[in-house]
């Protein structure tokens, strides 16, 4: 195989990517979490730029281990404090300069477009890790890989989506992701005022046929489900902190109602998780959470050599 097709180019969106793009990239990353010995030095030489102007600890760590794991080095900020532009430089000067120094650059902004912004300025790939309520690809992208490797497949499926889907940026990227594979269902439980935004229903459900139905109850739907994507009520994107004690708490995940679910339900969680997951759901077989964490470490590693241009060793073979 080939990494013509995206060696030097930025991930902005998951829909930048072709459906065989995508099953390049997820291939690729199950070929490392089988074997990740065998991709130590890919990318020895090659520097990863982390610019993190928003808090983080999975994506960030996720990013600096997986380029690490491929031989290369990393350098960058985890606190927009810590670089210029607190003192007023441009996010496209920030980038510019940047890119002189890195070989690919892995951005978080809290504000929408930043990403696609820096990938105009920088000299070399960006792959957004999230920007503000819009996208996080490479989140869709550990989602899929999880996906795939417990279910053996990415279309055909029920999924729920369960919590904040108004501003979860995860939220979004999987279901335009999953809405492109024939034959996914949603269900879309959250309280009213966490509903999923109107124009990705408008724009993605019901041009693409997808059947969805929304509820109020998680117990009332989880036996329909093979996948239930979790997710939290972020205080950070609330401007009233009334509105978000409200609804904090709205859906909690707890063995009573894991219970009432088919026995190959798998239970995704992007992270950090605050409460709406009991702990005692943790040793249960179908909570696949923190494994997730480890296949989000293993398609970043895949994005990374296929945006570099890496040699890998299968095309030597």
């Amino acid at each position: 195989m080939t990494t013509d097709s995206l060696a030097g180019r930025s991930l902005i969106e998951p829909d930048d990517l072709s459906l065989k793009e995508l099953d390049r990239i997820l291939t690729l990353g199950a070929h490392i979490a089988a074997d990740p010995g065998r991709y130590r030095d890919v990318c020895r030489g090659k520097i990863l730029a982390t610019l993190f102007f928003e808090p983080s600890t999975r994506t960030r760590l996720s990013f600096e281990a997986a380029m690490q794991r491929l031989g290369g080095t990393t350098l960058g900020f985890a606190e927009p404090d810590a670089s210029s532009t607190a003192k007023g430089e441009s996010l496209a000067d920030t980038i510019h300069t940047v890119s002189c120094y890195a070989d690919i650059i892995a951005m978080r902004n809290p504000k929408e477009g930043a990403a696609l912004l820096a990938s105009r300025h920088s000299e070399v790939p960006v792959i957004n890790a999230g920007d503000g309520g819009h996208h996080h690809p490479t989140q869709t992208l550990t989602d899929l890989l999880t996906i795939r490797s417990v279910k053996h497949k990415t279309e055909g499926l029920t999924v729920g989506f369960c919590g904040d889907l108004k501003f979860g940026r995860t939220v979004h990227s999987l279901i335009k992701t999953l809405a492109r594979y024939p034959g996914n269902r949603f269900v879309l439980i959250s309280p009213p005022e966490l509903e999923l935004p109107e124009y990705l229903v408008s724009r993605v459900l019901k041009p693409a046929g997808i059947p969805f139905t929304t509820a109020r109850r998680l117990e009332d739907t989880i036996a329909s489900l093979d996948i239930l994507y979790m997710t939290r009520v972020q205080k950070e994107r609330f401007f009233n902190e009334e509105d978000y004690l409200r609804l904090k708490d709205s859906y909690i995940l707890d063995k009573a109602k894991l219970n009432l679910a088919g026995s190959s339900l798998a239970v995704l969680h992007p992270l950090p998780r605050v409460n709406e997951i009991h702990p005692e759901v943790d040793s249960d077989p179908r909570a696949l959470y923190f494994r997730q964490v480890q296949f989000g470490m293993y398609v970043r590693m895949a994005l990374i050599a296929l945006l570099t241009g890496a040699p890998l060793p299968e095309e030597n073979e």
